[in-house]
């Protein structure tokens, strides 16, 4: 991208906020979005926040596979939190200004989550290799203090190469328009209206998000290439079914995932194709959270006995409550 100059008389440090395109101009759609919106981030939240209840609640569930899906869900509701709320407030009032200051803590918090989520998803395909392969190994290799050490790790990787990016964003200059042709504060529409040469930053942006996607990527294949070389060693058919379901949903996230991901922002050159990420990037924001309590408990039987047997606990603790 070509360096943008600044318009005679403009002060570079007049940008204090910005104008959100949205997704649509129709008050008629943006009332009926926001209502659909509502309903999924509620549902969102209330199926992220019931796996975390359900791991805490119950010992059969201290799991290292269930100990990083709690932190997964915990992840989800606050990478869907740093959108969704201010999408559904600009829906409601029509209005679509952010200042610079939240623009810049939004962004940085979407990033920041979501590239913890992308190392998680692999560390979690990495706990079902050795789940499935190493399984008289399991216990010895992914003790509680691993398991701990895997999502810090995960955390302190982030952080420690995303924050200087955002510094170096940060110390370039807007000289107008403040129009984001999105809706919400995303990477690439906010390179389009920097006054500055950007080439370099998004060079490095580019070799973080290939280090970050497809180095998670790879670990995923590797392992679930492995699994599935095991399951099919099975001897029994039962087994390789035990053995694929467990599976097979957390497959079917870190594809939506690393998928959607991989489309926005493996590319060289940020700039240019806003109108196609911002599709991706509602998908992403809004309806993948809505779906992964859903993918990974849909086929979990422990997880319904579990819960089930926390609602017959809680009704039973609630009727000698009211006799009392």
């Amino acid at each position: 991208m070509e360096p943008r100059t600044p318009s005679p008389g403009v002060n570079l440090t007049s940008v204090l906020e910005f104008v959100l395109l949205g997704v649509t101009n129709r008050r008629d759609l943006q009332l009926l979005l926001f209502a659909v919106l509502l309903v999924t981030y509620l549902l969102t939240l209330l199926g992220n926040l019931t796996i975390i209840t359900l791991t805490l609640a119950d010992r059969r569930l201290h799991t290292p596979m269930y100990y990083f899906l709690r932190h997964f869900s915990l992840l989800e509701v606050g990478f869907t939190s740093t959108v969704s709320p201010q999408m559904l407030t600009h829906l409601l009032t029509a209005r679509r200004t952010i200042s610079r200051n939240c623009c810049f803590a939004q962004m940085m918090l979407y990033f920041t989550l979501g590239a913890v989520e992308t190392l998680l998803l692999a560390v979690m395909s990495t706990d079902r290799f050795l789940a499935i392969c190493r399984p008289l190994r399991y216990p010895a290799l992914m003790t509680p203090h691993v398991c701990s050490a895997l999502v810090l790790a995960c955390w302190l990787a982030s952080l420690l190469v995303l924050p200087g990016l955002f510094a170096w964003m940060l110390s370039l200059p807007f000289c107008g328009p403040h129009v984001l042709n999105h809706f919400f504060c995303d990477s690439s529409p906010l390179l389009e209206l920097v006054c500055a040469d950007t080439r370099r930053l998004q060079l490095v942006a580019f070799l973080v998000a290939v280090c970050t996607l497809l180095v998670a990527t790879l670990v995923t294949a590797m392992s679930y290439a492995c699994i599935i070389i095991s399951i099919v060693r099975l001897p029994a058919a039962g087994g390789r079914g035990k053995a694929f379901s467990t599976c097979s949903a957390h497959l079917l996230v870190v594809s939506l995932s690393y998928g959607s991901c991989i489309f926005m922002y493996l590319n060289p050159t940020q700039t240019g194709r806003v109108d196609a990420n911002k599709g991706v990037a509602f998908f992403n924001t809004t309806v993948s959270p809505l779906l992964n309590p859903f993918i990974y408990c849909l086929r979990n039987q422990l997880v319904h006995k579990v819960g089930r047997d926390l609602l017959l606990r809680g009704r039973e603790i609630s009727s000698k409550v009211s006799r009392l």
